[in-house]
């Protein structure tokens, strides 16, 4: 079993919380960071080579909940990774903590220049600024990259401005990995992200028809905003610091009962107890779209075979799995 690297502290401050006079002075990278693609981590590296040029601490500045959920609470936003997700991989990049700031009236009300003033140089006292070519921030997205570079010059730290990255000519943002998820392109996705698309979540009890088809699953219920196609997929499971191969399925069950989505994930040469288990399930390759089948017999006879092609495609990634630090 792959065991994660070991690395160092990873300090989570939320707003003028504890631990807040650790990432005085760092160089910080702001942005949402849903996902913590490859796009923000050419804005994470700016910041951390910056940071270590100058013997500073690196950081990153972001916010919950995710500003499209503020300003349009009726619209489900599918986020790549939940607050937890984000800070995890985030504690893997190598950065030595995030400010966690609260999306609030009092924040979305906030002019560019006074959060310059009031947050990055008064609560942060920052050695220097990392954004993406295209993040605004501020009352009215007032601030613009050329905005913080000219506030920079002013306050006297420097800002470093990140490309617009592409892949194959498909930009690497937030937007164009959740298109690909809706399609079932977890390859592409992992493309763009830089590692495989995961889930985490608390096992639950399901119906158990699983077992008594041969194939026991570990259940996981989905954000409803989660709008990745429902199929079959080939995945690995992070249970701790184990990894398991296996194979999941996404949907609604529509051989049986055709109700709420649900993740049923069947883990290869594992017995035990998962319930109540947190579990990460990282999506590796896309076996089929769901189906209903005519009887149980086809259903399990299918099973086998997506249970084969589930093995060859992650005997093909061996070591892959996203990378997940410790908070």
């Amino acid at each position: 079993m792959s065991q994660p690297a070991r690395q160092k502290p990873f300090v989570v401050v939320r707003d003028d919380g504890p631990g807040l006079q650790s990432l005085r002075g760092a160089v910080v990278a702001i942005g949402n960071f849903d996902g913590v693609h490859r796009g923000h981590r050419s804005v994470i590296d700016f910041a951390m080579k910056r940071a270590e040029a100058a013997g500073k601490p690196s950081a990153v500045l972001t916010l919950e909940p995710h500003p499209r959920s503020y300003f349009r609470p009726d619209v489900a936003l599918f986020r790549l990774t939940d607050e937890q997700q984000k800070l995890r991989l985030l504690a893997s990049t190598g950065l030595d903590g995030a400010l966690v700031l609260s999306f609030n009236a009092a924040l979305a009300g906030l002019p560019a220049e006074q959060f310059v003033s009031d947050i990055l140089v008064g609560r942060l006292g920052v050695s220097g600024v990392a954004i993406g070519f295209d993040f605004h921030f501020g009352q009215g997205r007032g601030g613009s990259p050329a905005f913080l570079a000219e506030a920079g010059q002013r306050y006297g730290f420097p800002v470093d401005i990140a490309p617009k990255l592409e892949d194959e000519g498909r930009p690497v943002s937030s937007g164009t990995i959740r298109t690909a998820l809706e399609a079932g392109r977890v390859v592409e996705a992992a493309e763009l992200l830089g590692y495989p698309w995961f889930v985490s979540g608390q096992v639950i009890h399901g119906e158990k028809r699983g077992r008594e088809l041969g194939f026991p699953t570990a259940n996981l219920r989905l954000d409803p905003a989660c709008n990745l196609k429902h199929g079959i997929y080939a995945v690995r499971v992070g249970l701790g610091d184990r990894r398991y191969d296996g194979v999941a399925s996404f949907g609604r069950r529509p051989t049986f009962d055709n109700g709420a989505p649900l993740l049923e994930v069947f883990l290869f040469d594992f017995s035990g107890d998962l319930y109540d288990k947190q579990i990460d399930v990282a999506l590796i390759g896309w076996i089929r779209p769901e189906e209903k089948f005519s009887s149980i017999g086809a259903l399990t006879a299918q099973m086998n075979l997506d249970a084969e092609r589930a093995r060859d495609a992650l005997a093909r990634n061996p070591a892959a799995f996203p990378p997940l630090g410790q908070i």
